[in-house]
């Protein structure tokens, strides 16, 4: 989005340097990524980044004030509900569109929210593949933000995810994760500490303890780094085992279960702030607008953006049942702000944080990129086009 950068990159851009940098993400780990990951990076402009750490702050406001637990108890079901729920998240990832405000401006507007991790190993090891691939993008960029460097990130990610224990007895724990759109992140992780990815199913339970086989010993489990998203599991009735994740267990979590609930969409109602859409609890909502086509009607727990109407009319607010699982939310205007050589591209941006259990509030170390021209923002969708896919964001530093 920085017009001179942006013009310097796509004037040296060649398909055969883009089919060297795909060459070589689907090599390294003898792994084919299954979604498509675009041909650029976004260079963030200074402004726009002061504004999403500006959106970013509205919202950390209201995660870290006494009463959060208090307005969130309602977003737990029942029956997902894990024992052994910490004070606060571990991991943080706010979701903004990249939109114009009246003056023109680029503007981020929150799209959704999210207590639990996302590719916290794979982003950075995307960012320095393009870097390798690249050579526009030298060390004047960064895809962390502030004063964060990549050795102090990986350092801060290790402790947060190892805790006090040794890697063979911390899992990533996922639904069947070789099958998963994020395995690449997987892989990146076992790279750098040697966690393994298993399946909710492979746990074996003997009291209280937990173990897994792991190069066929079986090890004990002491710490889970929690990627299992409930909604996939609750539709995937067919992956069950011995253990259950919201059975009581000696274990710690990296990223308690209970927080992907908390932090979620229906968080968004509580934050008053202009980088947020106005958003409703569909039970909460006195009067329906006049002018439903400008909301979106969205379930709070729905996997992969599964049950969100776009065009919404009135039969579709009263064909609700369960009004206590739905938001009506204004939408968001994307702005085509990516110049591509075959037309502009709309942007969204995932900030990322880390939340030691020490820190008085959330640390932003790195960025997610989704570059679309259609409809849906996400990557797996677009999929005929070019230019669009999952990415990264650089900072000037």
């Amino acid at each position: 989005m920085i017009e001179s950068i942006r013009q310097a990159f796509n004037s040296a851009f060649t398909v055969e340097q883009y089919a060297d940098f795909l060459n070589d993400l689907h090599t390294e780990f003898g792994y084919v990524i299954p979604f498509r990951v675009a041909e650029t990076p976004v260079f963030f402009p200074e402004t726009l980044a002061q504004r999403l750490f500006e959106a970013s702050a509205d919202i950390v406001k209201v995660l870290t004030q006494p009463d959060f637990k208090a307005l969130s108890a309602g977003a737990v079901p029942p029956a997902f509900h894990v024992p052994g729920e910490t004070d606060h998240t571990l991991f943080l990832a706010i979701d903004f569109a990249v939109c114009k405000d009246e003056a023109g401006e680029l503007t981020p507007q929150l799209i959704e929210l999210q207590g639990c991790p996302s590719l916290y190993y794979y982003q950075p090891w995307l960012a320095q593949k393009f870097k390798q691939h690249y050579p526009l993008i030298d060390d004047a960029f960064s895809v962390f933000p502030g004063e964060m460097t990549e050795a102090a990130y990986y350092e801060l990610l290790k402790t947060e995810v190892l805790g006090d224990h040794e890697p063979e007895n911390v899992i990533i724990l996922e639904i069947e994760p070789e099958k998963q759109n994020t395995n690449i992140d997987f892989l990146c992780t076992e790279a750098k500490i040697d966690v393994k990815a298993i399946c909710v199913s492979a746990v074996i339970p003997e009291g209280d303890k937990l173990y897994y086989f792991r190069e066929g010993v079986k090890t004990q489990i002491k710490r889970i780094y929690n990627r299992l998203i409930f909604d996939e599991y609750a539709q995937r009735t067919d992956i069950r085992g011995p253990w259950d994740p919201t059975m009581p267990a000696d274990i710690e979590w990296a990223g308690h279960p209970n927080w992907f609930f908390r932090i979620s969409k229906h968080t968004m109602p509580l934050i008053d702030s202009p980088f947020v859409p106005k958003t409703w609890y569909l039970d909460q909502l006195e009067t329906i607008p006049s002018d439903l086509e400008n909301y979106v009607l969205k379930p709070l727990f729905s996997f992969s953006g599964a049950g969100v109407m776009f065009n919404v009319t009135r039969e579709d607010v009263d064909a609700v049942e369960d009004r206590s699982n739905y938001i009506l939310q204004r939408k968001v205007q994307y702005a085509p702000v990516i110049a591509t050589p075959d037309g502009q591209a709309k942007c969204e941006v995932r900030l990322l944080y880390v939340w030691p259990e020490a820190a008085a509030e959330p640390i932003p170390v790195l960025n997610l990129v989704r570059l679309s021209k259609g409809d849906m923002i996400g990557v797996k969708y677009n999929m005929e086009k070019t230019w669009v896919g999952g990415t990264v964001g650089f900072f000037s530093k």
